[in-house]
């Protein structure tokens, strides 16, 4: 990675900004996983990032929100002006937010959703008033600076919620709030949970109402939207738990490993333990 410049702002480990001037393009092919949350913002520049294994292309200003857990690799970049901002759940998650700026809202916490958020020349400015009043802080020694640094932070994540609710297509139907009723549920049952009727149970709801509701919104079935997340989940343990495929088969809810092994290699072309080696080289 050949940069020109990285200017870093810290307070107590709990939260930080960078800002990240590139010289030339880069190329990570090794995948990480995020310890904590973080906002990407490539002010100027163009690259494709993988996130959970999925691959997002980009080419101008986007903001990218990642949640702990989440495994991200970068396939190439070629970046004029970026900025990192990382905190912990302790810093800014205890806090009691409305449900769309809170760290399992709109921008955090979502596997099922695109990522990111694409800011207009009128966002831009307003992200920028609100980054050059966090770097100001940033370089003070005052009374209640951890209350103005999370003032700040929650100021950048509520535009960005704006910039993403008035960017988008939102629905508020009652498929859409199915969709997310359903994805809640997958979410907190996944590792136990592995049938569509079990779901759909829980929901009052057939299993066959549940995909015509599914088919309407023009989303991926509600067996696959299972499948997807516990594949999700399977990759992140093969890379980065130290447990046998064994182990990570009984905590995702597999009673039998060779099974667990096969569900595997079906879903994505190679075996467990052929992933994880190919994913290391």
């Amino acid at each position: 990675m050949a940069i020109q410049d990285i200017k870093t702002y810290n307070f107590k480990d709990v939260f930080s900004l960078q800002l990240v001037e590139f010289e030339k393009a880069c190329v990570v092919n090794k995948p990480t996983q995020i310890d904590d949350y973080k906002i990407f913002w490539i002010k100027e520049g163009e690259g494709t990032y993988n996130i959970d294994f999925k691959s997002y292309s980009f080419n101008g200003s986007v903001l990218f929100f990642l949640s702990p857990g989440q495994v991200f690799t970068v396939d190439s970049e070629k970046i004029k002006e970026a900025y990192q901002l990382s905190f912990t759940r302790d810093f800014y998650c205890i806090q009691t937010h409305d449900s769309e700026i809170a760290c399992n809202g709109v921008l955090f916490n979502n596997v099922y959703e695109t990522p990111f958020v694409i800011p207009t020349d009128k966002d831009i400015r307003k992200l920028d008033f609100i980054l050059e009043n966090l770097v100001e802080e940033f370089n003070l020694d005052e009374t209640a600076q951890y209350d103005m640094l999370q003032s700040f932070l929650k100021q950048f994540i509520i535009y960005s919620v704006r910039i993403k609710k008035e960017h988008s297509i939102v629905k508020e139907d009652n498929e859409t709030k199915l969709f997310k009723d359903f994805s809640l549920l997958v979410e907190q049952n996944f590792k136990k949970l592995h049938s569509v009727t079990e779901y759909a149970n829980r929901l009052a709801i057939s299993p066959k109402s549940l995909a015509k509701h599914f088919q309407k919104i023009g989303t991926e079935t509600p067996s696959d939207f299972i499948k997807n997340r516990i594949i999700t989940e399977a990759k992140r343990q093969l890379l980065y738990s130290s447990g046998a495929v064994k182990h990570i088969a009984f905590d995702l809810g597999f009673n039998d490993p060779a099974y667990f092994s096969r569900f595997f290699a079906k879903a994505t072309g190679s075996s467990p333990a052929q992933f994880k080696k190919a994913q290391k080289v």
